[in-house]
């Protein structure tokens, strides 16, 4: 049987995928093209009228918006290294381990993923009150960890229960240590699925706003990116040249960083849906 498609049916998947290119990168590109005309706001110009680039100058200079990209940085990466550390120890414990209730916290796990976040605000501020960490980045890093967990442990057991127990068995009979089967046997095996959490984990950190907002308040220094941007919007106008460049300074990184690593990302993603 001939699998050749007649002419018709390749245009028609053309045209849909052309379709779907431009409504998903059209609001991308008019968020460049407003980033970079001087008229922003005042025009509906798919070129810039007025070439500039003093709307990038002004966010990260008066805007303040170097202090929230560095803000931002510290709290994703922290929220990376703690969550991806602690959801590998818990997952090799709840894959290798046979204790009491284990059935029982990897449901707890689960339904605490189930939950809206909007209705752990509440909880998640009184915790960090307790703590003394209102108004902080170590705060806020606590939060996200909290988020991020409860995936990550479910993505990376899978990964753990799929390495045979045979190899860190022959790693023990040639003298190797616990610590040394972990480094040199299970955590190369694991290494996608670490990867997968760690994006995931880092795209949370970055872009979340409602968190932030409750957990920082009023202390501006901390403020991250997701916060910062909100200073342009005014109550009766909003300065959309300086919007427009604030968020294509939060998006590009995001992007950069999504595109280098989205191939480990999928083959990540399917290799944990598979082996759990």
């Amino acid at each position: 049987m001939s699998s050749r498609q007649s002419p018709l049916r390749q245009l028609g998947k053309g045209v849909l995928v052309a379709l779907l290119l431009v409504f998903t990168l059209f609001p991308v590109y008019w968020m460049l093209n407003s980033s970079l005309d001087a008229q922003a706001g005042n025009t509906s110009s798919f070129w810039p009228a007025e070439p500039t680039l003093e709307h990038y100058v002004f966010v990260l200079t008066e805007g303040g918006f170097g202090t929230f990209l560095r803000n931002s940085l510290l709290v994703a990466l922290g929220t990376v290294l703690v969550s991806s550390a602690l959801a590998l120890l818990a997952s090799v414990a709840v894959a290798r381990f046979r204790f009491k209730m284990r059935t029982q916290i990897l449901m707890m796990v689960l339904i605490v993923q189930m939950v809206p976040l909007e209705a752990l605000v509440i909880p998640l501020f009184v915790q960090v009150r307790d703590l003394q960490l209102l108004g902080t980045l170590t705060g806020l890093v606590v939060v996200y960890v909290a988020l991020a967990l409860p995936f990550g442990i479910w993505m990376l057991r899978g990964f753990v229960a799929a390495v045979p127990v045979e190899l860190e068995e022959a790693a023990y009979l040639d003298g190797a240590s616990w610590g040394r089967m972990f480094w040199s046997v299970l955590l190369p095996l694991v290494a996608p699925g670490l990867v997968a959490t760690s994006i995931f984990a880092f795209i949370t950190a970055w872009n979340e706003f409602i968190f932030a907002m409750t957990m920082l308040g009023g202390a501006t220094e901390s403020y991250t990116v997701a916060i910062g941007l909100r200073s342009f919007f005014g109550v009766h106008s909003n300065d959309w040249g300086a919007i427009m460049a604030a968020s294509t300074i939060i998006t590009v990184p995001v992007m950069v960083f999504f595109i280098l690593v989205q191939r480990r990302l999928a083959s990540g993603l399917t290799a944990g849906a598979v082996k759990a």
